[in-house]
């Protein structure tokens, strides 16, 4: 996995978090801006799961494999999913929705990162 991008996704899902939580405080229902948000972050999130796919079938070793590729397509399917809930139902808690999906994906790639150094690459 590329380091310098870990931290920017590390950021946007951070700061996909704190924007879900204040449109919660601000009472507004997720909209336009919400999806607009959430597809940014999962582009990025795309982007490091096809290096990170591209690089582990590519032949790197990683001590669990399989755990990695799991935490790589949960990363990125979590989001989405949070989307999808969050406007099924469009009330003030889509916000929360999204930010609790926001820092999920964020510790799911802090663990990729985890087994990822673990490897020694």
């Amino acid at each position: 996995m590329i380091d310098a991008l870990v931290i920017v996704v590390l950021v946007a899902t951070g700061a996909l978090a704190v924007f879900g939580i204040a449109s919660t405080v601000c009472n507004r229902p997720p909209g336009r801006v919400h999806t607009l948000a959430v597809g940014a972050v999962e582009a990025l999130l795309v982007v490091q799961a096809l290096i990170a796919a591209a690089r582990v079938f590519g032949g790197v070793a990683l001590p669990e494999s399989t755990t990695f590729l799991i935490y790589l397509v949960v990363s990125v399917c979590v989001l989405p999913i949070a989307l999808q809930f969050a406007n099924a139902e469009p009330t003030r808690w889509g916000g929360t929705v999204i930010a609790v999906a926001a820092i999920a994906t964020g510790v799911a790639v802090l663990r990729l990162q985890g087994l990822w150094a673990a490897g020694g690459v």
